[in-house]
């Protein structure tokens, strides 16, 4: 072929991927030009991420994966989607690793029921069809954290929930988390590394090449001196779990850790165990905003503690509001919260809910800088205390899903801070059986409106609820699950952003006339 053909295909190539980029930065450019806004389509693969769920000998972890059923996706065909077990230590309470793990794995005991930790890559759940939850047990201390992958349908809105029962111990109580997608960078607002509490970050690379992490801590004044958290190396498909205490020798109370990757992606998550007040997982804050909404504050929580940070250069002025089931109301003494640039900022709100369930609205006052923030949420009294953590959540632009719902244990919370909202729920069947219900909600501007989901008829086994936006202002939305036992009142709350499941695909055409001029 000649030179110049060679050339005329290369200058066409060139001018369609700069039409695609052009697509993707906004409808500016394609009102100039006439070309088609982007159209949105199901995403076709998913990518999931679970930590290793304990290190404890009196606790039992379920799994529950869910696809939600979509129009297009009946009767049609459907590929499968799994959870793999990743090499690399379980989270030990000394953060050793168990270099007897894989020795004693029997893959034979893998998926529902499994009692053992499984060799690497081994499959330990799998999803088989959209509309119904898939589950899995497994009571091993040596259980392995998950990488998971879901093609084709069963891609869009792929969830998994990992949820552990301490019985007794440091951390005692319900241990909650969504499997998360990779990423190169998390804010975790509300850590700790006080005497009696320990806190491990989980830090799992899903790829076959190495990832490198920095762990920061910050606190009221600022970055905290934390060398050995620099340039932490996560092999390939595997879990490295970082107790926090043992990156500086000043123990804080309240600090903001951001795991920043410089190389490749990784998943994130703060597994927080404290000897008197219980423990959970602290799932990442949503992205840095002037603005931010911590939805799902139970109605008995008896104290709760705001943790918020600012990353940027600038400071931030942000005024509290609580929103309720009847409006919004400022905290008596804690009206507006200012933070300095850099530095973390903790606020007691105490029992702030007065009995009726709300969410915490941060609001920018003027030219505020970007935050980040999250809630610890205590219930109970005495030696009867459990803790829950709320990151700041965005709002649903489409869908949001979360798995593992019990019959008379979940709770969903609603926030619409802004305009009146309407809300559609899909509870799912049951992992086996049972048939999906659905109701829709009017969420009133600047409420908290807090539902049991609605009960699927004749469940059996958990199941899944979704959330989807009809119309009206944004609304955001988490989930509680109450599991009480012996008097300790067990719980553990999970945000639900936005799923994911579509993609703006821009069209793209190849422009020759250029050629000519």
């Amino acid at each position: 072929m000649k030179r110049t053909t060679l050339s005329l295909f290369a200058a066409a190539a060139a001018l369609a991927a700069v039409t695609g980029v052009a697509a993707l930065g906004g409808a500016s450019p394609a009102a100039e030009t006439g070309a088609k806004a982007p159209t949105r389509l199901p995403v076709q693969r998913s990518t999931a991420l679970c930590p290793a769920p304990t290190s404890s000998d009196v606790a039992e972890t379920t799994y529950t994966s869910f696809t939600p059923q979509a129009k297009a996706q009946a009767g049609g065909k459907t590929s499968a989607a799994q959870l793999l077990s990743a090499a690399g230590p379980a989270a030990k309470s000394d953060a050793k690793a168990d270099a007897k793990a894989d020795a004693k794995a029997d893959p034979k005991k893998a998926g529902k029921g499994a009692k053992a930790p499984q060799a690497a890559g081994k499959p330990v759940l799998s999803l088989k069809e959209p509309g119904k939850p898939a589950t899995a047990t497994t009571s091993s201390s040596d259980a392995p954290a998950l990488v998971g992958t879901a093609d084709g349908a069963l891609a869009p809105g792929w969830t998994t929930q990992q949820t552990t029962v301490i019985a007794a111990g440091a951390g005692r109580g319900l241990h909650g988390v969504t499997c998360a997608a990779p990423d190169t960078s998390f804010w975790f607002p509300g850590v700790s590394t006080v005497k009696g509490r320990q806190d491990y970050v989980h830090v799992t690379n899903p790829d076959p090449t190495a990832a490198v992490v920095d762990l920061e801590l910050y606190g009221k004044d600022g970055r905290i001196k934390a060398p050995t958290g620099e340039a932490v190396n996560v092999p390939p498909r595997s879990t490295v779990p970082v107790l926090l205490s043992t990156l500086t020798d000043a123990p804080t109370e309240d600090l903001t850790l951001h795991v920043a990757a410089r190389n490749g992606r990784v998943g994130a998550g703060v597994q927080a165990s404290d000897e008197k007040l219980g423990g959970d997982w602290l799932a990442p804050s949503g992205d840095a905003s002037p603005s931010v909404v911590l939805p799902g504050i139970p109605a008995d929580a008896t104290s709760v503690r705001l943790v918020a940070h600012v990353p940027g250069d600038d400071d931030a002025d942000l005024k509290v509001r609580l929103a309720g089931p009847t409006g919004s109301i400022s905290p008596a003494g804690h009206e507006t919260l200012h933070i300095k640039s850099g530095m973390t900022t903790a606020v007691d709100l105490g029992d702030v809910t007065k009995g009726q369930a709300g969410s915490l609205l941060l609001t920018a006052e003027g030219d505020s800088a970007p935050v980040v923030a999250a809630l610890r949420v205590t219930r109970g009294k005495g030696d009867k205390q459990e803790t829950a953590f709320i990151p700041a959540t965005p709002a649903l632009d489409g869908r949001g899903t979360v798995a593992d719902n019990r019959p008379k244990g979940s709770t969903l919370a609603l926030v619409a801070p802004g305009k009146e909202a309407q809300v559609k729920v899909t509870s799912s069947a049951g992992a086996d059986g049972g048939s999906p219900v659905s109701k829709t909600y009017t969420v009133k501007a600047g409420t908290t409106l807090a539902v049991e989901p609605p009960q699927p008829g004749g469940t059996k086994g958990p199941y899944a609820v979704t959330v989807e936006k009809v119309s009206g202002g944004p609304v955001h939305a988490s989930r509680t699950l109450a599991l009480p036992k012996d008097g300790l009142p067990m719980f553990t709350i999970q945000p639900l952003p936005d799923d994911r499941s579509t993609v703006a695909v821009p069209e793209a055409e190849q422009d020759l006339s250029m050629l000519n001029r």
